[in-house]
């Protein structure tokens, strides 16, 4: 008989769960929000290759072929200057997808600045900083982006600013919220007794888990950033001609819309399309988030 006694062992501590990565495998099983990411990602991958892709120069003119109707040589027609539709709306995915995330990036850090320093430190600063916010929130954000660029003047980079201007209100709110239900809890408590500054407790205790809810507003935002600057483009106030834009090729087309409806349709699908994936991604990202949401 063995006289040495079975050491006994501690069962391992279970591991940490981790919201992300819950969140993921919460994803994996909405089959309309994989079908709303894969259509986004093949439009960011003709946006990445446009150059690669698309069958003519987006400025190339064929005076021969105006307002050609969808054909072989042509798969979605050309536009009254013979350039080819499809070229286009490839080389209009890189601008159009390029204004909202960037204009979503600003408005998600410069709103979330705002929201996590009116929760974090509330009173005055509080009062002020949400006044402000309420104050751009009186005004449609359409109506401030076209301020905005009647200020600056068209162009891209105004574009982009002037929608991220105009989304700040709604970030700024969401965050506040999310640090408000965080603010007295405990390892907030815990960061101020070991002397962490206020600056540091912002940045790596209450901005990290308020990251959900601006993943979920940003995925959003990013739909109503592209519908806000193609209306821009749309009416004049965005990219100048030839730069293909989603919106400025709507606004070339209607002109035409009855003896060539493509010139307008395709741009309009395209348009629909990637704010459609967006929309049933950002509500998949929701109920991945907060599995509460979906019942």
């Amino acid at each position: 008989m063995d006289t040495n006694s079975a050491v006994a062992t501690k069962p391992a501590p279970p591991k940490a769960r981790n919201p992300y990565a819950e969140a993921y495998r919460n994803l994996k099983r909405n089959k309309a929000a994989m079908a709303g990411l894969f259509v986004l990602l093949l439009f960011i991958l003709c946006a990445i290759f446009a150059d690669y892709i698309a069958p003519f120069p987006y400025e190339l003119q064929n005076m021969k072929a105006l307002k050609q109707p969808p054909s072989l040589s042509h798969l979605l027609g050309t536009d009254n200057y013979g350039r080819d539709i499809l070229s286009r709306i490839i080389y209009g995915a890189r601008i159009s997808l390029m204004v909202g995330f960037i204009a979503v990036s600003f408005s998600a850090l410069t709103g979330g600045l705002i929201g996590a320093l009116a929760g974090f430190y509330r009173g005055r600063l509080d009062n002020i900083l949400m006044r402000f916010v309420d104050t751009l929130l009186a005004i449609p954000s359409i109506l401030l982006a076209i301020a905005i660029v009647n200020i600056l003047g068209p162009g891209l980079v105004n574009v982009m600013i002037a929608v991220g201007i105009s989304t700040v209100p709604s970030y700024a709110r969401v965050v506040r919220a999310a640090v408000l239900s965080i603010r007295d809890s405990e390892f907030i408590e815990a960061a101020q007794a070991i002397g962490d500054s206020n600056f540091a407790i912002i940045m790596y205790n209450i901005l990290p888990n308020c990251m959900a809810p601006i993943i979920v507003q940003a995925t959003l935002g990013v739909a109503s950033a592209i519908l806000s600057a193609a209306s821009l483009s749309f009416l004049g106030l965005g990219l100048r001609p030839p730069t293909p834009e989603w919106g400025a090729m709507l606004s070339e087309g209607r002109q035409y819309i009855f003896d060539a409806p493509w010139l307008s349709t395709y741009p309009g699908l395209a348009i629909l399309i990637v704010v459609l994936a967006l929309n049933i991604f950002g509500d998949g990202l929701r109920d991945a988030f907060d599995p509460r949401l979906k019942k």
